[in-house]
């Protein structure tokens, strides 16, 4: 019976048990199964077993080198925040925090009523508290992974496979491609967060072909005066373009790349120490790049990807097959449960140059409409909904003053997983046996169809971000 609570020691009894949801109440009578109700049980007495769907959890920290370090990190901060026990290390990077039940970072039970320890086994057994539509669909899985990121050096240039490209991946190279999945992921910044993202106006690449010669070098003269010329065409030709410059570039020799990477560094370089402003071709972020990955072809990509920046609340979605690099910065992503990455540059890891360029959506775009706003909730004035076009799951931010001192989070026919990032409250929950105690780092599950209510113990503003799949 898993994660079943005996009634007794709730002080239940088959009536006053009514006001359950019908699928967290199991009852069986002693001479239904001989020997399997354990000892005291008489014959034809009734006991009644209740599911307890809202847990706190114990998060895995993963400390990839990226990572910003010690107490630098948000990921560290709301571990220290959230445990008290927590030792952080000032010289050891604190990368990802995994909120979610996938293999290689399931989320601890925090809750001695529960006996399975984690939160993969805990759905396993009790998939009906995923909510019916997303059982169905997602075969019993949570379809989603919750983070926090705290980058320090940028994350690989990459793009994740369609569903389709995905199974063919993982067919012919499960060594590095680990499952079939699609891997759609958003980010939404908790502090000033700094990423690329899908391809530039042509426009703008032909400015930094006109001021950065070295990059003009690698690309070649016949793949530039193609991209130049695809202007005034159709956008066909423009993405038909700016795959051949982008191929060439990533295709080009390592010793060419480090050679022509050598001299731009060096021209910039003395400019910076000549007093002179290089941010009309991002001379800064080359520099640090240049740092972090020396002789690295992804130092180029800066040319080709729109830099986003995004303040703290703001997002930026990432559908299949859009290059993107995280750069710097602390933020939430969610993402469907995949490890399916196509890498091209700044990464020690494997280097998948021809898929990448095969995959890739070329259509460029502003940086502007690469931002992903929320909506806001016309009956909760202090939710706001960032729900991408994929069914794997959305995200809610709530932020909710001090002087609202309880709040009712909006009950859904899915499972989701609640972060605290700022506040003090006490969770309770009809089918909770006491109210749980949550602050600043806390992670809560909730199942389907659970009530929540929060109520504020210090007098400061709440937020929180809600990780659910709303199909």
């Amino acid at each position: 019976m898993g994660t079943l609570r005996l009634a007794e020691e709730r002080g239940l009894t088959p009536q006053s048990a009514n006001h359950f949801p019908l699928h967290l109440i199991r009852s069986l009578r002693s001479d239904q199964t001989p020997g399997t109700l354990g000892p005291g049980l008489k014959q034809g007495q009734e006991l009644i077993l209740v599911c307890t769907p809202v847990f706190p959890l114990s998060c895995v920290v993963q400390q990839y080198a990226w990572g910003k370090k010690g107490s630098n990190s948000e990921v560290a901060r709301l571990l220290a925040s959230s445990d008290p026990l927590a030792q952080i290390s000032e010289d050891k990077p604190y990368a990802e925090l995994w909120m979610g039940a996938h293999p290689r970072g399931d989320a601890k039970i925090f809750d001695n009523h529960v006996s399975q320890k984690t939160l993969g086994q805990w759905i396993a057994e009790n998939q009906d508290c995923l909510g019916s539509k997303v059982k169905v669909a997602f075969k019993g899985k949570l379809p989603f992974l919750f983070k926090v990121l705290s980058v320090e050096t940028a994350l690989s240039i990459q793009a994740h496979p369609n569903k389709e490209l995905a199974e063919k991946l993982h067919f012919q190279a499960p060594q590095h491609y680990p499952d079939a999945n699609h891997k759609p992921e958003m980010a939404i910044a908790l502090t000033s967060f700094q990423g690329l993202c899908g391809f530039r106006p042509v426009e703008e690449i032909l400015t930094f072909l006109k001021k950065v010669p070295e990059f003009q070098l690698l690309i070649g003269d016949d793949a530039a005066t193609q991209l130049r010329q695809s202007v005034r065409s159709d956008p066909q030709m423009v993405t038909s373009a700016l795959r051949s410059c982008f191929s060439h570039l990533m295709k080009s020799e390592k010793k060419a790349v480090a050679e022509q990477l050598n001299v731009l560094v060096k021209r910039i370089s003395q400019q910076v120490s000549a007093g002179n402003n290089m941010d009309d071709i991002c001379g800064e972020l080359l520099l640090r790049l240049h740092q972090q990955y020396p002789g690295d072809i992804g130092c180029f990509a800066i040319y080709f990807l729109n830099l986003l920046i995004l303040k703290p609340g703001e997002a930026m979605f990432l559908e299949a097959s859009v290059p993107h690099a995280y750069l710097e910065g602390d933020c939430v992503e969610c993402m469907a449960c995949s490890d399916n990455t196509v890498r091209a540059g700044l990464t020690p890891k494997f280097i998948d140059v021809p898929t990448l360029c095969d995959m890739l959506n070329y259509t460029p775009t502003p940086s502007k409409d690469r931002l992903f706003p929320p909506s806001h909730s016309q009956e909760d004035p202090y939710l706001s909904i960032y729900d991408p076009p994929v069914p794997d799951f959305t995200v809610m931010k709530m932020e909710v003053p001090s002087s609202v001192t309880e709040y009712k989070v909006s009950v859904l026919d899915s499972a989701s997983i609640l972060l605290v990032v700022k506040g003090t409250v006490t969770a309770s929950s009809p089918t909770a046996q006491a109210a749980i105690p949550l602050q600043r780092g806390g992670v809560l599950f909730v199942g389907a169809n659970e009530s929540v209510t929060l109520k504020h113990t210090a007098s400061q503003d709440l937020v929180l971000f809600r990780a659910c799949c709303l199909l």
